[in-house]
């Protein structure tokens, strides 16, 4: 049976067969998806507030402290060195703590934004997904029919399926456990067994016959 039949009947079949990703064979580890990356970004910007809020505090205290400093001394020059230096001093903490409410305004809006666009991508992910998820099971039973063919161990077949997805060796040595030259081995492997090349050929194996339907 050719790859294209194979590919056709499995993916018709597709709601009725458990999805490869179940299988512990193929079973990868949680991806960074947009959830963890806004929660990230939460706990980063609950450490900046913090630190300005102190800075602020300080700034504050310094312009109060100045301006009472000087109303109490009442100086009869106004021109002396001492009233100069606590001018100058209340006039910078002034500029900074301006300076500091304009930046941290612009990194509100700015993280406002980035949260939204990382809730936009992860609700696109989820409806791509669950709009797809029969054609994907099929797709998944499909291409583990076909490592099957070629006789591919489970570690083979997780790594040629991390391959796949696109995942370098050192990335799959990372999310496996493995050191980089046993994964690299591992894909010489399955490349030897499917008499194929190399990863591009690997990956025209299964996608090079899809195409976007006609408009």
């Amino acid at each position: 049976m050719n790859r294209e039949s194979t590919l056709t009947s499995a993916i018709g079949a597709g709601a009725g067969i458990r999805s490869l990703s179940e299988s512990p064979a193929f079973s990868s580890p949680p991806s960074n998806d947009g959830g963890e990356a806004l929660r990230g970004t939460a706990e980063i910007d609950g450490v900046n507030a913090r630190l300005r809020w102190i800075l602020a505090v300080a700034l504050v205290s310094i312009v109060v402290g100045g301006t009472v400093d000087l109303a109490m001394d009442r100086p009869a020059r106004w021109l002396s060195f001492h009233v100069i230096v606590e001018t100058l001093m209340i006039a910078g903490a002034l500029v900074m703590a301006t300076t500091l409410w304009l930046g941290w305004w612009r990194s509100a809006h700015s993280s406002l934004a980035l949260r939204q666009s990382l809730e936009a991508q992860r609700l696109e992910r989820d409806a791509w997904k669950a709009s797809a998820e029969a054609a994907l099971e099929g797709l998944g039973c499909a291409i583990d029919s076909q490592f099957r063919r070629w006789h591919l161990t489970p570690t083979e077949r997780e790594v040629a399926l991390m391959l796949l997805k696109g995942h370098g060796h050192k990335e799959i040595a990372a999310l496996t456990g493995r050191s980089e030259r046993t994964v690299r081995q591992h894909a010489g492997v399955v490349y030897e067994k499917a008499g194929l090349a190399g990863r591009a050929e690997l990956a025209a194996f299964f996608l090079n016959d899809v195409v976007l339907p006609p408009h």
